[in-house]
C-alpha cells in the first residue's frame, strides 16, 4: 500500500475516534514509543530488556513511580531525560495533550465536538483548546524551573556543583511537579530526610501540581484581592479538602506509628518525625517520594490503612495526580449529609450541586473500588496457584492501590512479582491515569457504537426500590 493511501486511512480513523477513544489509543502510542527507546542501548544497560522497559514507560508516562530498574544505575544520562520527557507528557495531562493534538487531526470541529473535548481538559465552558493548555504548560515550566534552581543552589547542596547537581535539581523538579515518584537514587529521598530545603520544596512542587491548573491559575488571578468570595467553589473545595487531607495524614501517622511503636517514625527525634510525617501525608496523595524506608516491618498496619486511604482519595481534578480526587469524596461526603438531613438536593457551601455531579462521583468511587479488588483478587489468585506465598494480602493490595492511584509507593513487592502480576499493575496504571469511567466509556462506545445515539433518546417509567 503506497504511503499517502496509508496516511490517508489512519487519518480517516482517526477522524472516526470519540474523545475517549482517542486518548487511549494515544496513550497506548506513546507508552509503545517510550517503550522502544528505553529499550536501546542509547538510554539503558543490558539488564534493561523489554519488558522492564515497557513497564518503566507505562510508569512513566501514568506518573506513578513504580518500578522495576534503578533509575539512576540501568538508565544513562539520554534515557533518564527521555524518562523525565514521558513524565512531562503524563504528567502535564495525557487527556489535555491528546485532546489539542486532536485539533490537528479533526478539521473543522464542531461545537459538540469542542464540548466533549472542553469535559476532558476539566472546562466547564466551550474555550479554546490551546489557550488552556498553553496555560498549563506554561504554569508548569516556571513552577519546575523555580523548583530546580532552589534545589540547585540550596538543597543537593552535597552533591559537586555542575552538571550532575544541575540534572538531579531539574529532573526531582519535573518527577515532583508531576506527582511522579521517580528518582535517581534507589532509597527516593532517604538521605535527606533532614535537609528542611529539599522537604519543602518537593512538598510544595507535589501541592500545587496535585492542585490542579484551574486551582493555580484562579489562585493567581485573584492574587491581589485574594479573598474567600473571589475564588470559584471549586477552587475553595479543593483547597480545604488538600489542607484537610495533609493535616489528618500527618496527626495521623504520628498517633498511629506512637501508638503501636512502629519503626517507622517512633526512632526519630520530633522535629524530625514531624518532618516525615508530613512528607509522608503529602507524598501519599500520588507522589510516591518518600524520606523513610517503607515495609511491613516498618509501618503498622493501621498505618498501612490511613496510607492505603490517602492514595485512594488521591489528587484533585485536572491536577498530575491520580485517585478518585478531592472533589469527588466532597460530593459523596455532601450527599450523605444531604440524606441525613431529609434533603433531596445536594448543598455545598450554599451552592446546590446538580445530581450529574453526584452520581458521577458514585460512579467513579465504585468503579475504582471493584478494579482495585479484582486486581488483589488476580495477584492473590496467582500467588496462590503458584504455591507459594512470598507476600502478605495486605501488601498486594497496597500496591494494587499504589498503581491505580499513580502513587508509586512500594512495600518491596514490584520488583519480586512474577510478569503475571507486574502486568496486572500495568494495567491498573494505566486505567487509573486515564480515569475507569473514560476507559470504560471508549469500551462501551466501541461495542455499542449503532445503539449509543438510540439509547439516549429513550425515556422510561420511573420506579423506587429500597436500600
Amino acid at each position: 500500500m503506497p504511503i499517502p493511501a496509508a496516511l490517508h486511512r489512519t487519518q480517516a480513523w482517526y477522524r472516526r475516534l470519540t474523545v475517549p477513544q482517542f486518548t487511549v489509543v494515544t496513550g497506548l502510542l506513546v507508552v509503545a514509543i517510550g517503550t522502544v527507546m528505553l529499550a536501546t542501548p542509547l538510554c539503558s544497560s543490558p539488564s534493561v530488556g523489554l519488558w522492564e522497559a515497557f513497564f518503566t514507560a507505562t510508569s512513566a508516562v501514568t506518573v506513578t513511580g513504580l518500578s522495576v530498574i534503578d533509575v539512576g544505575q540501568d538508565l544513562t544520562g539520554f534515557g533518564q531525560g527521555v524518562l523525565a520527557l514521558m513524565i512531562l507528557v503524563g504528567g502535564l495531562g495525557l487527556m489535555a495533550i491528546t485532546t489539542f493534538l486532536q485539533g490537528f487531526v479533526v478539521r473543522g470541529t464542531a461545537l459538540r465536538r469542542r464540548l466533549d473535548r472542553g469535559q476532558t481538559l476539566d472546562e466547564f465552558g466551550v474555550g479554546g483548546v490551546g489557550n488552556t493548555f498553553r496555560g498549563i504548560a506554561l504554569t508548569a515550566a516556571v513552577l519546575i524551573v523555580l523548583g530546580a534552581l532552589v534545589l540547585y543552589f540550596y538543597g543537593f547542596t552535597d552533591l559537586p556543583r555542575g552538571s550532575g547537581r544541575l540534572w538531579a535539581a531539574l529532573f526531582h523538579s519535573i518527577s515532583a511537579y508531576n506527582n511522579a515518584g521517580f528518582g535517581l537514587w534507589s532509597d527516593s529521598l532517604e538521605h535527606y530526610r533532614t535537609n528542611k530545603v529539599v522537604n519543602a520544596v518537593v512538598l510544595l512542587l507535589i501541592v500545587l501540581g496535585g492542585l490542579g491548573w484551574r486551582v493555580t491559575n484562579d489562585l493567581w488571578t485573584n492574587r491581589r484581592r485574594l479573598q474567600r468570595r473571589n475564588l470559584s467553589l471549586h477552587t475553595r473545595l479543593v483547597l480545604r479538602a488538600t489542607i484537610i487531607l495533609i493535616a489528618i495524614g500527618t496527626l495521623g501517622l504520628l498517633v498511629t506509628e506512637s501508638l503501636t511503636q512502629g519503626q517507622l517514625l517512633t526512632k526519630l527525634a520530633w522535629p524530625e518525625r514531624l518532618m516525615s510525617a508530613l512528607f509522608e501525608s503529602v507524598s501519599s496523595r500520588t507522589a510516591g517520594f518518600t524520606t523513610v524506608h517503607l515495609s511491613l516491618n516498618s509501618v503498622s498496619d493501621s498505618g498501612l490503612l490511613l496510607l492505603m486511604t490517602l492514595m485512594f482519595i488521591g489528587a484533585s481534578p485536572g491536577g498530575t495526580g491520580g485517585g478518585v480526587k478531592t472533589t469527588t469524596v466532597v460530593a459523596l461526603m455532601a450527599a450523605t449529609r444531604s440524606t441525613l438531613r431529609g434533603r433531596e438536593e445536594v448543598v455545598i457551601r450554599n451552592r446546590q450541586i446538580s445530581d450529574k455531579v453526584v452520581l458521577r462521583a458514585v460512579s467513579i468511587t465504585v468503579a475504582s473500588l471493584l478494579f482495585v479488588l479484582a486486581m488483589a483478587l488476580l495477584l492473590a489468585l496467582n500467588s496462590n496457584l503458584k504455591g507459594d506465598e512470598p507476600f502478605t494480602f495486605l501488601e498486594l493490595l497496597f500496591t494494587c492501590i499504589s498503581a491505580f492511584a499513580t502513587v508509586g509507593l512500594d512495600l518491596g513487592v514490584t520488583e519480586n512479582l512474577s510478569r503475571f502480576g507486574q502486568l496486572v499493575l500495568v494495567v491498573g496504571m494505566f486505567v487509573g491515569r486515564l480515569g475507569i469511567l473514560l476507559l470504560l466509556s471508549a469500551i462501551w462506545e466501541t461495542l455499542n457504537r449503532d445503539r449509543l445515539n438510540r439509547q439516549n433518546r429513550i425515556g422510561f417509567p420511573r420506579e423506587d426500590v429500597y436500600v
